[in-house]
C-alpha cells in the first residue's frame, strides 16, 4: 500500500482524490484543503507560498511518499520552488494546453482557468511552446471557483460563456482549475457535439503509475 496526498485550495482536489481512490482502491489517499483561504486565482505567489508550504509540510509528516498538487493556480505559480522546499515528490496539475492544440481541428482552443494561472510564467510558456499557431481563448472564470465552493451554480452564465466560446470556433475546452472538474457534466451538455471537454484526471493517475509502480 502506498500513501498518496492531495492538495488543493478547495473542494475542487476532491474530485481527484475520488478518482485516484476509484482507480487505485489498495493505497491510501490523504486529502486536504485550505478553505480558510480559498479562491487562490486572485492571491499574490507570496501569499500562496505562506498558505502552501505548511500543508504539504503535513502532508510529508503524514508520510506520503508522493503529493498531488491538484491546484493549477499553485502548479502554475510555484511547483518549483515547492520542489526546493519539499523532500517528497510532487506532481503537479497545468491546463491542457499541449493535448487540446494537438487534437484541435479548427485551429481555436479555449483555456478556462483563473487568473493567476492565465498570468502565470508557467502558462505563457506552455501556450508558447504548444499552442503557437492556434488561438487560445481565455473566458473571464473569476467567479467560478466561488460559485462552485458555495453551491450557487449559474447555469446560465456559464452556458452563456460556453455558446460564445462554440461561436468563436473552439473546440476543444481546457478546464484549468479542479474546482471546474465539479460541472464538467454542466460544461458537456452546452458544449455538446461542438466541443470537447479535458481534463486532467487520467493524466495524474498514469503519473502515479509510473512513478510508484515503475516497469523494469
Amino acid at each position: 500500500m502506498h500513501t498518496i496526498g492531495v492538495f488543493d485550495s478547495g473542494i475542487g482536489g476532491l474530485s481527484v482524490a475520488r478518482a485516484i481512490e476509484k482507480a487505485r482502491p489498495g493505497d491510501r489517499v490523504i486529502y486536504v484543503n485550505d478553505k480558510a483561504h480559498v479562491p487562490y486565482g486572485d492571491k499574490s505567489p507570496e501569499q500562496l507560498l505562506g498558505f502552501v508550504v505548511p500543508i504539504l509540510q503535513g502532508l510529508n509528516d503524514q508520510g506520503c511518499e508522493v503529493i498531488v498538487i491538484a491546484c493549477n493556480t499553485v502548479t502554475t505559480t510555484l511547483i518549483a520552488e515547492l520542489r526546493q522546499r519539499i523532500s517528497v515528490p510532487l506532481i503537479g496539475i497545468e491546463p491542457m494546453v499541449k493535448p487540446a492544440a494537438a487534437a484541435t481541428r479548427t485551429g481555436v482552443i479555449a483555456v478556462c482557468a483563473t487568473l493567476a494561472t492565465l498570468k502565470s510564467k508557467r502558462y505563457a510558456w506552455l501556450k508558447q511552446t504548444y499552442a503557437h499557431e492556434v488561438t487560445v481563448l481565455e473566458p473571464d472564470c473569476a467567479t467560478w471557483a466561488y460559485m462552485i465552493e458555495h453551491n450557487q451554480l449559474n447555469e446560465r452564465r456559464i452556458g452563456q460563456q460556453i455558446d460564445s466560446l462554440c461561436a468563436q470556433g473552439a473546440d476543444q475546452i481546457v478546464l484549468g482549475c479542479t474546482h471546474y472538474h465539479w460541472i464538467e457534466d454542466v460544461v458537456k451538455r452546452f458544449a455538446a457535439r461542438r466541443a470537447a471537454i479535458l481534463q486532467p484526471e487520467q493524466a495524474i493517475i498514469n503519473r502515479l503509475q509510473a512513478m510508484l509502480e515503475p516497469q523494469p
